[in-house]
């Protein structure tokens, strides 16, 4: 049963903006089919981009004859949620909320917050069809916390193929991040469908932080989100970080946050190139180059363990940062980035870089505004 929003609705606003944790302006944002991609912030410092993600929705019984049992396919084998009667996720107490898991945000220890960003989407329509009026809400608990409602700041992306009925989100945590810190936050009440489709149900959230941090190396970081979907094969969406100014030995990492892919069904893919390189396919120990869609969550190959819970297959939610260092090397001052598709659909929703940057870049002979953050 779908719970109600009028526990939270309006004490949780006065709450979040009293403490001036709420965006000036905050207010349920409109929604596009698609959102076209552009820099949500992007500076020059002396820190990184970090992020912690879980899903929301997972397996329950079985409904084909060849399915992978459900334990099996939350520990890592091929398994998609169309192959599945669909369930929440709900690792809270609190009887008001249908779904809920946790994660946990690391960070340097005295590092300051710069930026922090919430994504969350999912599939609306699958054995249920969920309301698209709730897409632009949900529930965030910061450490120790208790939850406080978020609504969407920016434009909502919300795609109706028919056979599944998509969305992200996302609005500014910076406030909330800066003042709790690293620890375990949990995210609930996504707006999300279970039950069974062929397409499967899918759902989940992504806690994006930038930070400074005099300690670590001087780098450009760049976040870029909006809302794209590739359903049929051969459809491609092309991205870039232009202007870079990376050192000559620079190394980087960029992360992707994208909805709806299923571990076995191959032909997605992610190349990136610096410019005038040679496109160079992500891949690592977790993400195959011809399956990089394919329900993890992960660092550089690595499984993300702190969450609640830590299925290794996440049915249709990825949040993976890959290593794009041979991408920038001799000094690139462009990443692009092509996502195709082939016998797999997915819908990208956020993307974001840390590169290590040339000594210069922050030369006042060489200004160059930073991105700051803002809606659209």
């Amino acid at each position: 049963m779908r719970k109600s929003w009028s526990r939270f609705a309006l004490c949780a606003i006065a709450v979040l903006a009293a403490c001036g944790l709420l965006p000036n302006g905050a207010a349920a944002a409109g929604e596009e089919t698609e959102v076209a991609f552009a820099e949500r912030y992007r500076e020059v410092l002396h820190g990184g981009i970090t992020s912690t993600a879980n899903s929301v929705i997972t397996c329950g019984e079985a409904v084909t004859a060849d399915a992978t049992p459900c334990a099996e396919t939350q520990r890592g084998s091929d398994g998609r949620g169309g192959e599945y009667d669909m369930t929440y996720i709900d690792v809270d107490s609190d009887p008001n909320t249908y779904n809920s898991s946790r994660a946990e945000l690391t960070l340097p220890p005295g590092a300051e917050v710069a930026h922090a960003r919430l994504y969350w989407g999912a599939n609306i329509r699958v054995g249920e069809q969920k309301p698209p009026e709730d897409n632009g809400r949900v529930l965030i608990a910061e450490p120790n916390g208790a939850y406080k409602e978020l609504l969407a700041d920016s434009v909502i992306g919300h795609h109706d193929a028919g056979a599944y009925e998509s969305f992200s989100a996302s609005a500014d945590v910076t406030a909330l991040v800066r003042q709790a810190g690293a620890g375990s936050y949990t995210v609930g009440q996504i707006n999300v469908a279970r039950g069974h489709s062929d397409t499967g149900g899918w759902g989940g959230w992504a806690l994006v932080v930038a930070y400074e941090d005099e300690d670590e190396p001087l780098r450009e970081v760049a976040l870029l989100d909006g809302f794209q979907a590739l359903d049929e094969p051969g459809e491609g969406l092309d991205l870039a970080v232009p202007e870079l100014r990376t050192a000559a030995d620079a190394g980087g990492s960029l992360g992707v946050v994208a909805f709806g892919g299923d571990r076995g069904q191959t032909g997605d893919s992610v190349s990136v190139s610096g410019a005038g390189g040679a496109a160079r396919q992500l891949t690592d120990s977790a993400n195959p180059a011809t399956d990089v869609m394919n329900s993890t969550i992960g660092h550089l190959g690595t499984p993300t363990a702190a969450r609640e819970p830590a299925h290794a297959n996440t049915l249709g939610f990825d949040a993976d940062v890959f290593d794009v260092s041979p991408a920038l090397a001799g000094g690139a001052d462009r990443l692009g980035m092509h996502f195709a598709s082939g016998g797999d659909s997915y819908q990208i929703g956020a993307v974001f870089l840390q590169a290590d940057a040339a000594a210069q870049a922050t030369s006042p002979a060489n200004p160059r505004p930073a991105v700051r953050p803002g809606p659209r």
